[in-house]
């Protein structure tokens, strides 16, 4: 019974993943230790190649239609990368089931909870005035690709890519809402669709890295992973196609506030 249950749980992240863009794992990390009871541990690197698996498939669909910034992807992972390996280099030398460790991750994760929440009411807030936030580019009128890959400052991609390389690491939360709502002031000049394209895909590295560490400290539950992608991949696909149709303002108000009740219930474990 547990087996389609998890099966479920996958489906259900897959589909509002593709309806609203929300990143999987402020949901299905949140969804693993408060309904199914799993470790908080094992529900971090879990869901990391949970997160690795269906964002690849994401950012491949993205690159055939060009949309993938790429120079900005990589001052991300310049960050992100080497944060995310440090990181694993404490949980190693700590040990990720330790009581200190899993009172880190839950608190950790509690926050990056309501700040995911606070960002996505926020964007639902700035949806309610037409063409609000979209740049000029994303209105058919854009700047030269070379200015708007270039962040306000040289190094900005670079540190807010190694705070979001620890935040993932130890939470499998931090790209999704909190990553898109940064990136558009960093990159004010990229259009919206390049913007969401570049916070899939290098959250594909990063989560893949941080994800196969996990792996190699023993916090990630295979046959638990197997089950969650045979329900998340359809989800996704279907999510996507319904994405025009979905009430996306109501969706993400809604999720918000999910979120926000979470993070506060994580933070007063």
């Amino acid at each position: 019974m547990h087996d389609i249950a998890f099966v479920f749980a996958g489906f259900f992240v897959g589909l509002v993943v593709g309806l609203t863009g929300v990143g999987g794992g402020s949901l299905m990390t949140p969804l693993l230790i408060f309904v199914f009871g799993v470790k908080p541990y094992l529900a971090v690197g879990t869901d990391l190649l949970f997160a690795a698996f269906t964002k690849a498939g994401g950012t491949l669909s993205l690159t055939r239609q060009g949309l993938v910034p790429w120079r900005v992807v990589g001052q991300l992972c310049a960050g992100s990368i080497p944060a995310a390996l440090a990181t694993l280099y404490v949980l190693h030398t700590v040990g990720p089931a330790s009581a200190g460790v899993q009172s880190v991750m839950t608190n950790t994760l509690g926050a990056a909870l309501l700040l995911t929440a606070a960002a996505m009411a926020y964007k639902a807030l700035r949806q309610r005035q037409p063409g609000l936030g979209l740049s000029a580019s994303a209105q058919g009128h854009g700047a030269p690709d070379s200015q708007a890959t270039r962040a306000r400052h040289w190094s900005l991609p670079v540190v807010f890519g190694a705070l979001i390389g620890t935040l993932v690491t130890l939470t499998s939360v931090g790209a999704g809402a909190i990553g898109v709502t940064v990136l558009l002031i960093l990159f004010p000049l990229l259009p919206l669709p390049r913007i969401v394209a570049a916070d899939i895909a290098y959250a594909v590295p990063l989560t893949l890295v941080a994800g196969l560490g996990h792996a190699s400290l023993g916090s990630v539950d295979w046959p638990l992973l197997a089950k969650l992608l045979a329900g998340s991949l359809p989800g996704i696909w279907i999510g996507s196609r319904l994405i025009h149709k979905a009430p996306e303002r109501l969706v993400r108000s809604m999720l918000s506030v999910l979120l926000a009740y979470a993070g506060t219930k994580l933070i007063a474990i």
